[in-house]
């Protein structure tokens, strides 16, 4: 049975044939966020964490329950979930802005420094939502292009910058889907050109071994945007959070829309940042994790980008990657097709799983890479 991602991708955009109200000229032509959903064994798509929450954070938060006063509306300002996230960081909560997701704390960075007349940097490939949530709100995004090994030459970053005067510049640090970590000079390069806001996003921090949270300050128009879905296994309640200076969380707080962050929510954070000393045992055995798929990637006929992150990225060099996705596939392993991405030709993102998983992908990979045709030149070069 042959499996497409494209297909995938085709059949979740179902649009009517007649449109009796015109949207926007400017979103005509943009596309959504999507990512292939196919029941097997083993999904190691789409980056979240494979453990469940602690046992006792379940317990805790089923308890709690019970003291929500559902009739009421949520603390506004999540002031409570604000201030457990500050004393996890050491900074004072009014430099915490909590929301639904990290992708609705974008949204609202772009809702109050983006729009229509303002300009936008990312450095592709990059996380889509940058430019896609930049394009929603009416900025031009302007992208900016990182080398053969995903790297940025921080002087051509930087004068691009410089040339286009952007009012957000955006870094992801581990790089998604590449996982590659920018180093701080790079950071304080960028710092130093850019006239707006520089927006690090570390959804994958906690992998690699340094933060932008280091070179915060008051003064400075850099914030740092983390989320609860990996490290805190929380996909499913959607948390994300911002820290940086006092004056842009105010500014934040008066783009959101009122009562965005649900009671249950809010708690659900909050109980988590009790169990630090676990979800910390469980990034250092899925950095462990990392390498040894890491190392059982280097074993196989594929290229392998180093990594920060809970994934790698990994490129086929004799077969095409759509024929390697339709292979795991059919061996119950779905993976991230990347291959159809601007800028990642033949590419494949994979989620660092359990160790069974893991086995089971790098088992499926062998067998996938051996039962496809050699194709006469090395593919994506």
């Amino acid at each position: 049975m042959v499996h497409s991602s494209r297909n995938h991708r085709a059949a979740s955009i179902a649009s009517p044939t007649v449109e009796p109200v015109a949207v926007r000229d400017d979103l005509r032509g943009l596309t959504g966020y999507h990512s292939a959903q196919v029941d097997v064994a083993v999904r190691l798509n789409t980056n979240e964490s494979p453990y469940p929450p602690p046992a006792a954070w379940r317990a805790e938060l089923a308890a709690a329950l019970d003291g929500v006063e559902w009739q009421r509306y949520p603390d506004r300002r999540a002031i409570g979930l604000r201030r457990a996230i500050a004393a996890l960081h050491g900074v004072a909560w009014e430099q915490v802005f909590a929301a639904n997701g990290s992708n609705e704390v974008l949204q609202s960075l772009l809702l109050a420094y983006g729009g229509a007349g303002r300009c936008v940097v990312t450095f592709e490939p990059t996380y889509q939502l940058h430019g896609h949530i930049a394009r929603l709100t009416g900025a031009t995004v302007v992208e900016g292009e990182r080398d053969s090994e995903f790297g940025l030459d921080a002087g051509a970053a930087a004068r691009l910058i410089e040339t286009v005067q952007p009012s957000v510049t955006f870094l992801c640090s581990p790089n998604n889907p590449t996982g590659r970590v920018e180093s701080p000079a790079l950071v304080r390069d960028l710092l130093a050109a850019t006239p707006g806001l520089l927006v690090v996003d570390e959804a994958y921090a906690q992998f690699a071994k340094w933060s932008a949270l280091e070179l915060l300050a008051e003064d400075v128009a850099l914030c740092v945007v983390r989320t609860f879905s990996k490290t805190w296994s929380m996909a499913a309640a959607r948390l994300g959070y911002l820290i940086g200076p006092t004056w842009l969380v105010a500014r934040l707080e008066q783009a959101v829309l009122p009562y965005h962050l649900d009671a249950v929510t809010q708690l659900a954070g909050t109980l988590a940042l009790g169990h630090v000393g676990e979800m910390n045992e469980r990034v250092d055995r899925l950095v462990a994790e990392r390498e040894r798929v890491t190392a059982g990637l280097t074993e196989l006929d594929v290229d392998v980008f180093p990594s920060g992150a809970n994934f790698v990225l990994f490129r086929p060099r004799h077969v095409d990657a759509r024929e390697i996705w339709n292979g795991l596939v059919e061996r119950g392993v779905l993976v991230r097709d990347c291959s159809g991405w601007p800028r990642l030709d033949n590419c494949l993102r994979v989620t660092i799983g359990t160790p069974a998983e893991d086995d089971r992908f790098l088992g499926a990979l062998a067998e996938s890479l051996e039962a496809r045709p050699i194709v006469a030149q090395e593919v994506g070069r």
